[in-house]
């Protein structure tokens, strides 16, 4: 009898052993496995967001179609389109009636 109970404490056993447990310690396992499979986000240099800016005023101006790939925190991104409007004070764009944040840029790419 003795050895069945000192079983229970070794390793995982306690959690094992349980058949139920306590709703917080669902939620917040649920959460933790969450944020464990979050993207890390790409930071771009200088030379990166010469190219997104050059893009993105090609695309407004020119009505060039570009493929932006954008951060998501669980997927990997990509609006593709044309860019409608800028907004500098709010640091967003519009493409195809959608606002997205420039900030949120990982990469681009002008269509031919």
């Amino acid at each position: 009898m003795v050895t069945g109970s000192r079983k229970k404490l070794e390793g995982n056993g306690m959690w094992e052993s349980s058949r139920m447990m306590l709703p917080e310690h669902k939620v917040a396992l649920n959460k933790w496995d969450l944020e464990r499979q979050k993207r890390m986000r790409i930071h771009l240099d200088d030379q990166e967001w010469e190219d997104v800016s050059r893009a993105v005023v090609e695309s407004l101006q020119l009505r060039k179609s570009v493929r932006l790939r954008m951060y998501h925190d669980f997927e990997e991104l990509e609006v593709n389109g044309i860019v409608d409007r800028v907004d500098q004070l709010k640091g967003s764009f519009m493409v195809d009636g959608e606002w997205f944040l420039f900030k949120d840029i990982e990469g681009v790419r002008l269509e031919p």
